[in-house]
C-alpha cells in the first residue's frame, strides 16, 4: 500500500472503464459514483475505437481522466487504463453498469490488505418490463453455481493489489470478467452482499441469445487456454439446476428456459464469428 492510501492524502481507490461508443450510458455510469466519492477515487475512461461522443461525455465530468485510443479492443483498454492508474485497490467498471459510492467504497475496504483477491457487490439484475422469456433465464441464472458461488464479474470486479500481482496483461480473450472469476479460488473471491450492482438485462429474446454467444465464446476460448478450471461448465449448471427443480418444482420452467437459451447460444457460437454481441436494446439512442 502506497504512502498516500496510508496517510488518507489523494485517492484511496482507482476505478477503470473501458469504453467502446458508449455516449448513451457512461455519463450515467459516472454520476452514479462520482458525486459521492469526489477526491477519493482516481478513475480512468478509456474510449476505444469510438466514433461518438464517448470521450466528450467523460470529460465533462470532473477529476475524470480519459486516454483514448484507436482501435476499438477491451483488452487494450484494460491495459490502457491499468497503465494509467496508480493506486489500490482497482475496480473495473463496464461503461453500462450502474453502482453507488458507498457500494465501491464497501469492495475497496474488502480489498485492502496485503491478501490476493477479488470483490465485487451483489449483482442486481434488472428485468422490469422484459418479456417472460428473458425473466425467466435470469431468474435460473441467480440460481445457478456460478451467480452463488463467489461471482466478482459480470461488468464489475475488484482487485487488491496483490491480487492483480498475480497476472500481467489481460490476455486476449473475449470475457475478462470470467477470467478473473476463475484466476481467484472461491476463498479469495468475496461478495458485498450488503451493497449491489445493477446490470440492464436484454430487452429482447434476440439480444439476450446474442449475449450469450459471446459469453459461449468467451468460454471456448479459456478452455482452449488448456487450464481444467477453465473447462465449460454446462453440465454442473444443468444438475444444480435439475436438483433445485426437485426441491422446488415451480421452478421447472425458467430452468428450462436457461438450459434452452445456453445450449442454443453455444451451437450459434460455433457458426458465427467471433465478434462483440453487444446489447444495443439497453443503450439508449442520442
Amino acid at each position: 500500500m502506497s504512502s498516500e492510501e496510508l496517510d488518507g492524502a489523494g485517492p484511496s481507490l482507482s476505478v477503470v472503464i473501458p469504453a467502446h461508443q458508449e455516449e448513451g450510458v457512461v455519463g450515467r455510469c459516472l454520476d452514479a459514483f462520482l458525486p459521492g466519492l469526489g477526491e477519493r477515487v482516481e478513475v480512468v475512461v478509456v474510449p476505444n475505437g469510438c466514433t461518438d461522443r464517448t470521450a466528450e461525455v467523460a470529460r465533462e465530468r470532473p477529476g475524470v481522466r480519459v486516454v483514448e485510443l484507436a482501435g476499438g479492443s477491451k483488452r487494450a483498454a484494460l491495459d490502457a487504463g491499468d497503465a494509467a492508474a496508480s493506486v489500490y485497490p482497482r475496480v473495473y467498471l463496464d461503461a453500462d453498469v450502474v453502482v453507488s459510492a458507498p457500494a465501491l467504497e464497501a469492495v475497496a475496504d474488502v480489498l485492502r490488505g496485503a491478501a490476493p483477491r477479488a470483490a465485487a457487490p451483489r449483482v442486481r439484475f434488472l428485468t422490469t418490463g422484459r418479456p417472460w422469456v428473458v425473466r425467466a433465464f435470469f431468474a435460473a441464472y441467480e440460481r445457478t453455481p456460478y451467480v452463488r458461488d463467489g461471482l466478482v464479474g459480470l461488468g464489475l470486479y475488484g482487485l487488491s493489489r496483490s491480487g492483480r500481482a498475480r497476472f500481467g496483461a489481460f490476455p486476449a480473450v473475449t470475457s475478462d470478467d470470467l477470467f478473473v472469476q476463475r484466476t481467484f479460488a472461491p476463498h479469495e473471491r468475496v461478495v458485498v452482499v450488503d451493497h449491489v450492482f445493477d446490470v440492464e438485462t436484454p430487452r429482447t429474446l434476440r439480444a439476450l441469445v446474442a449475449v450469450r454467444t459471446r459469453t459461449a465464446q468467451g468460454n471456448a476460448e479459456l478452455a482452449a487456454g488448456g487450464e481444467p478450471a477453465h473447462a465449460a461448465s454446462t453440465g454442473a449448471t444443468v444438475r444444480a439446476l435439475a436438483r433445485g427443480v426437485l426441491r422446488d418444482p415451480r421452478t421447472a420452467p425458467s430452468s428450462a428456459v436457461y438450459v434452452a437459451v445456453v445450449l442454443w447460444a453455444r451451437v450459434r457460437s460455433r457458426h458465427v464469428p467471433e465478434t462483440w454481441h453487444r446489447d444495443e436494446t439497453t443503450r439508449p439512442t442520442m
